[in-house]
């Protein structure tokens, strides 16, 4: 994409931001400290199906008088007209959820920018911050790059690191996500402003896409070994949907864990038994058996510790089903 030249009055720089969650709220933030004028917030409207545990973008922009939208298509032609009527200098988009068309885009006379929840290139494309957990990332974090027509694809403009700890959940990984998006763009938007950011190539070989996630997917296959079973359990745990298997016909979620490495399992078949008062799985096939402790459950929609599985099954080890 080709942008024009900087403009030479000392008017500050006109910005249309597109956000929802966390990162929106801190990365609008940000703009609002360095003086960018954001002429219009496109967020979302709250799904009453979906569990509002994030920060509202629009309390912020209505907080700073800025006019706020959530149309149902961001690409719609009203939506393009409104914006091209307000010539923005930069376009930016963070943890918008749905993709900006290269029309919009190209309505940004310095360019258009995208706060993604990753290490591009690794984990391009939805839901990246589970998705590195469930596949036994150490470290992740956040890039803001250039928007093109295909996600996650543009040049690298700034990166964060954040550690992954053996036990985060992803609700652990994304508040550190989103101080490092939040880094990030206050480190390189100076630069942005003036013209002077650098422009990394994104190399798109050395990364993978990653599709969404339904909550179906949490289900555990419990002949998997330990450590990805861990790692499925901290990466949908609350405040996502949650791990979940089947115990004598019922639901358990299974909402945390820790490996046992140490402790030798009962038998070569998966299944839950309580011991010492506390609760474990047998899980892997063969010489991969290993086991996990369960240190939160929920059984049939209620909350449940040790001693509640205990009175539910006495000694006996339940096979999962």
């Amino acid at each position: 994409m080709t942008h024009s030249p900087l403009p030479t009055s000392h008017s500050p720089a006109r910005a249309v931001v597109f956000a929802y969650h966390n990162v929106g709220v801190r990365c609008l933030s940000v703009l609002l400290a360095h003086g960018v004028d954001v002429a219009l917030v496109v967020t979302h409207e709250d799904s009453p199906a979906e569990t509002i545990w994030f920060e509202s973008v629009a309390k912020l922009a209505a907080m700073h008088d800025i006019p706020v939208i959530t149309p149902a298509d961001a690409n719609a032609p009203e939506v393009i007209e409104r914006i091209r009527a307000l010539r923005p200098d930069f376009i930016f988009s963070f943890y918008y959820r749905q993709m900006l068309k290269p029309e919009l885009l190209e309505l940004a006379s310095r360019g258009a920018y995208n706060m993604h929840g990753s290490l591009l290139p690794k984990y391009r494309g939805r839901v990246p911050v589970n998705w590195a957990i469930i596949r036994g990332e150490k470290e992740t974090g956040a890039t803001l790059h250039e928007m093109v027509a295909k996600p996650d694809a543009g040049a690298i403009i700034a990166r964060q690191a954040v550690p992954i700890l053996p036990f985060d959940t992803a609700g652990d990984v994304f508040a550190k996500v989103t101080v490092a998006a939040e880094m990030a763009l206050n480190d390189v938007l100076p630069a942005l402003l003036s013209g002077t950011a650098p422009s990394l190539p994104n190399d798109l070989a050395s990364g993978s896409y990653f599709g969404g996630r339904k909550p179906e997917d949490g289900r555990i296959d419990w002949t998997r070994p330990a450590t990805e079973i861990h790692n499925l359990i901290r990466a949908v745990a609350p405040p996502y949907p949650g791990a979940f298997t089947t115990l004598d016909g019922r639901r358990l979620l299974v909402l945390g864990s820790l490996p046992e490495p140490e402790r030798v399992p009962r038998s070569s078949e998966p299944g839950l038994y309580v011991e010492n008062g506390r609760c474990f799985a047998d899980c892997g096939a063969g010489e991969t058996m290993a086991v996990l402790r369960l240190t939160a459950l929920e059984f049939d929609g209620m909350t449940m510790d040790a001693s509640r599985i205990h009175a539910l099954f006495g000694e006996r080890k339940a096979p999962f089903n």
